[in-house]
């Protein structure tokens, strides 16, 4: 082959080569993407739908729930002051006993047959010291023989106090009103100082205890009210705070607080777990904002309003906050329109369209 004619065909595959790599690496034009309107910046332009509301002043408080536990007024473990063998049990369990009312009675003839003893020398005695006294007034005896008879019926009066102080420990009396529980003894038992006799509990009161956060030091107060829900009882009863703890629990950052409940009705009894719910302070007049229209970005908080159909950031300082709403302290005034969704989408500038206004 002529060489002329293989030159000329590998300058044609050469040549056809290139166009076809040109062709392949020349970037096309979108036709879709020239038909879409753009902004000035190159960004696509496009119209958010979003909800809103508009700033109105209103009543907010600070609220808070927490978890706490019924327990009685008052509460005893019964116990005799002295020893000895159980004679009579005089309580019926589960019953209402008053205040000073005779419970059960420990073995006391020893003593009984000490005091007849005694008050039987109370009245010589007595006639010994008169004697003293009318020979005294005579001069009849010494001043020291006087003072002898009046001591001697002093220290046996005493003896008898002591003897009925002794018997009175033999009794147990219901140290207040209440309901006596399960007894733990029988007549005829040995009992002790140590030995319960059964549990007296005073319930026409009731103590609501719980533990709050140590950020509400020194905002509760005494005479607060708080409410509380018992399980299976959808009735919301009210009581009182008495009493705060004097310091805060370094282990738990609480403090304990206890309010009391008038139980007269008889229908809670202590033990029961509530649901307590406590406002601590109620701010009137404020401006607050659902706590989904809030952004933050790099610390600093931010809303999003509406203004001539579209969106403006506006910068707020952040207050009080309850489950559903922030109250904003600087940034926003009554009658602003605050966006409150597809706030992450948002842009400064970008067009919005109101579905809902509140």
């Amino acid at each position: 082959m002529n060489k002329y004619i293989k030159w000329g065909i590998v300058a044609a595959i050469v040549i056809g080569a290139a166009i076809m790599g040109f062709r392949t690496f020349t970037p096309k034009v979108n036709e879709d993407l020239k038909a879409v309107p753009t902004s000035t910046k190159g960004k696509q332009s496009r119209e958010l739908n979003v909800k809103a509301v508009i700033i109105k002043e209103s009543s907010l408080s600070d609220e808070f729930f927490v978890s706490g536990s019924i327990i009685p007024d008052e509460e005893v473990d019964l116990t005799f002051e002295t020893q000895g063998k159980i004679t009579d049990i005089f309580f019926k369990e589960g019953s209402r006993v008053s205040k000073g009312e005779l419970l059960a009675k420990i073995n006391d003839a020893p003593l009984q047959a000490e005091l007849r003893k005694l008050e039987s020398q109370l009245k010589l005695y007595t006639d010994r010291m008169h004697r003293q006294n009318v020979l005294l007034e005579k001069e009849a005896v010494s001043q020291e023989a006087f003072q002898e008879a009046q001591t001697s019926l002093a220290i046996l009066r005493a003896e008898i106090d002591g003897v009925k102080a002794k018997i009175a420990q033999t009794e147990l009396r219901a140290p207040f009103d209440g309901i006596i529980g399960l007894r733990q003894v029988s007549v005829g038992s040995y009992a002790s100082s140590s030995t319960i006799i059964s549990k007296l509990t005073k319930t026409n009161r009731l103590k609501l205890q719980f533990a709050i956060p140590e950020r509400y030091a020194g905002t509760v107060k005494t005479d607060t009210p708080v409410e509380f829900l018992v399980e299976g009882d959808l009735e919301k009863r009210t009581a009182k705070i008495y009493a705060i703890d004097s310091h805060v629990d370094k282990d738990t950052r609480t403090f304990t607080v206890r309010a009391l409940y008038d139980n007269r009705d008889g229908r809670l009894v202590p033990g029961r777990y509530a649901n307590i719910s406590l406002t601590t302070q109620t701010y009137e007049n404020a401006i607050s904002v659902p706590s989904q229209a809030i952004v933050s970005e790099m610390g600093i908080d931010k809303v999003f309003t509406y203004k001539n159909g579209k969106a403006t950031p506006v910068e707020i300082t952040k207050g009080l906050r309850t489950e559903s709403v922030v109250q904003v302290l600087r940034g926003l005034s009554v009658g602003d329109t605050v966006i409150t969704t597809g706030t992450m989408q948002l842009r400064t500038g970008q067009t919005v369209k109101l579905d809902n206004v509140q």
